[in-house]
């Protein structure tokens, strides 16, 4: 009984919200409205309450995967599709705001976090890249194997 209702409350839902739209089921029962052209997505599934459904909203990432919900509330079944719609586009609204904070800004997008200037005086005052420790057992480990093999050569030789 939940299971089509819920089914055709999001096929009611997708048809208000947007007009090209995809609706299916997901794995755990639950129904999934894509919205491609837009880059978001609603899923309802069954809340704790008998007639309450829960309601998340996140977006399309590039390729077609989706992020995980950003937002979600709990929603009575059988306050509406109005109402229902209205909870949809405030969450939508929160994760569409929530990834323009989030999103960098093109022009730093091809460029490091701090400035150029800042990493060579950095390296200038001698708290810039350096050789780790690692590194260094690495390079006095192959010294010692050059020296054996000439010490071992010079004396077999």
């Amino acid at each position: 009984m939940v299971g089509a209702q819920l089914r055709d409350t999001a096929q009611e839902l997708a048809a208000v919200l947007w007009r090209e739209h995809t609706v299916y089921r997901e794995r755990s029962g639950g129904m999934v409205i894509r919205g491609e052209h837009v880059r978001r997505w609603i899923s309802l599934a069954p809340a704790g309450g008998r007639d309450e459904i829960l309601v998340r909203a996140g977006r399309i990432l590039d390729g077609g995967t989706t992020a995980p919900a950003r937002s979600e509330a709990v929603v009575p079944l059988s306050a509406g599709t109005g109402v229902l719609a209205a909870t949809c586009r405030r969450l939508l609204a929160d994760a569409a705001a929530d990834a323009g904070r989030r999103a960098p800004d093109r022009e730093a997008a091809g460029r490091p976090r701090g400035s150029r200037k800042s990493a060579k005086s950095a390296r200038r005052n001698g708290r810039g890249r350096h050789t780790g420790f690692g590194s260094w057992v690495i390079l006095v480990c192959v010294a010692g194997v050059i020296a054996l093999f000439a010490y071992s050569s010079a004396m077999h030789g």
